[in-house]
């Protein structure tokens, strides 16, 4: 085999079609867009424009309401932290807080905030974690494995 015959598989590529080269190439003319107008022309992007008409998308009722003070929480359940305790990525003799989880991994970025879950069984001992939300559930179970959850930014007599 030598470089000069280096070739692709027979029909493995296909020519690129050049529109407007005349009326026997078949895409002559409008090449291929119709009349006039402007969709005929380049640089044209008028979806959902229905000619002056209200469009339909702008004709429906909204619904619901988006909240733009709402939070973005990171849940995070026991179990996953209880695996990643076992594997030695997270420290469990420190304050396990958002920082603590995203060096050690198991979240991405710190958001607004952690939330704990219950899920799975944790058995992690005298586990210290300082989040801002924790469900019930999540809760027991660190204090029945005997750690403690320090709430950040809610009142100590809160939740």
């Amino acid at each position: 085999m030598k470089l000069n015959e280096i070739a692709d598989n027979a029909g493995a590529t296909k020519a690129k079609v050049r529109v407007g080269r005349g009326i026997g190439s078949g895409l002559g003319k409008t090449g291929g867009r119709g009349v006039k107008g402007q969709k005929s022309r380049s640089g044209v992007s008028i979806n959902g424009f229905e000619g002056g008409q209200m469009p339909l998308h702008m004709r429906m009722p909204k619904r619901g309401f988006n909240n733009p003070f709402a939070k973005k929480w990171n849940a995070v359940r026991l179990d996953r932290i209880q695996a990643y305790i076992d594997s030695g990525k997270l420290d469990a003799k420190g304050v396990v807080d958002a920082e603590a989880l995203v060096r050690a991994g198991v979240i991405r970025r710190a958001k607004d905030g952690v939330r704990l879950i219950n899920s799975g069984e944790f058995k992690a001992k005298k586990v210290t974690f300082k989040v801002n939300h924790v469900s019930a559930g999540a809760a027991a179970a660190i204090e029945a494995a005997g750690g403690k959850v320090e709430l950040i930014g809610k009142p100590a007599d809160a939740e």
